[in-house]
Formats: structure tokens, C-alpha cells, sequence
């Protein structure tokens, strides 16, 4: 080992203590981290009541329009969903028939494949 006088060793002291008080101010602490972490929960809730707030804002403006309608236009809309309830499963029940119709179309023509094909071979036989 080399000699080293005592000013040179509180000289690299000094340097080693520079360097990790350095290091613990760019690294931050668990309580630093913590703290950050709460700020951004914090906000991701405040963004989150703000979303749910201009909703609740427009469902009471729909509720207050329709405290202000009259009778004669709540049984106008009234009657307009029920018609479209009502064609709703006419609709339905037209593409149904039409699918199993298809279906019953394909399963015949299946069907008539093999007995042409079969016609076919007797009359090649002959």
C-alpha cells in the first residue's frame, strides 16, 4: 500500500460525502415517491369526478326537459318508442324466416346433388 498523508484522506472524505449527498438528491425517497404517487391518484380522481360530473350535468338537463314537456309531447315520444318496439321484432321475425328459409334452400339442393348424380350414371350406363 501506497503512504497517504491525512490531508489527502479528508480530501477524498469530502469528495465521497459530495458525491452521495449529489446522489441522494437526484434519488428520491420512499417518502418522496409516496408523496408522487398520491398526487397522481389525486388527479386520476379528480379527472374521473369531472368526467362523472359533466355526465350527472347532462342526465339533469334531460330530466329538467322533460319535466318540461307537455303531455301531448310525452305521449308523442311515448308512442314513437313503443312503434319502434313493435317493429323491432317484425324485423326479427322477417330474418329469421328468411335465414331458415335459406337454410331449408341449401339442404335441399344437397340433397338433389346425389340423386342427379346417381340419374346420371344410370343413363351413362345404358
Amino acid at each position: 500500500m501506497l503512504p497517504v498523508d491525512g490531508r489527502q484522506l479528508e480530501n477524498v472524505k469530502g469528495e465521497l460525502l459530495k458525491l452521495k449527498k449529489k446522489e441522494a438528491a437526484n434519488c428520491p425517497t420512499m417518502a418522496q415517491r409516496g408523496q408522487d404517487r398520491r398526487a397522481e391518484e389525486t388527479e386520476e380522481q379528480r379527472k374521473e369526478n369531472t368526467f362523472w360530473g359533466k355526465r350527472n350535468t347532462w342526465h339533469n338537463v334531460e330530466q329538467e326537459r322533460r319535466t318540461e314537456e307537455t303531455e301531448e309531447q310525452r305521449n308523442r315520444r311515448l308512442a314513437v318508442m313503443a312503434l319502434a318496439r313493435r317493429e323491432e321484432p317484425k324485423k326479427q321475425t322477417t330474418d329469421k324466416r328468411n335465414s331458415r328459409l335459406a337454410v331449408m334452400a341449401q339442404r335441399g339442393a344437397r340433397r338433389e346433388e346425389p340423386k342427379k348424380q346417381k340419374n346420371k350414371e344410370i343413363a351413362d350406363w345404358q
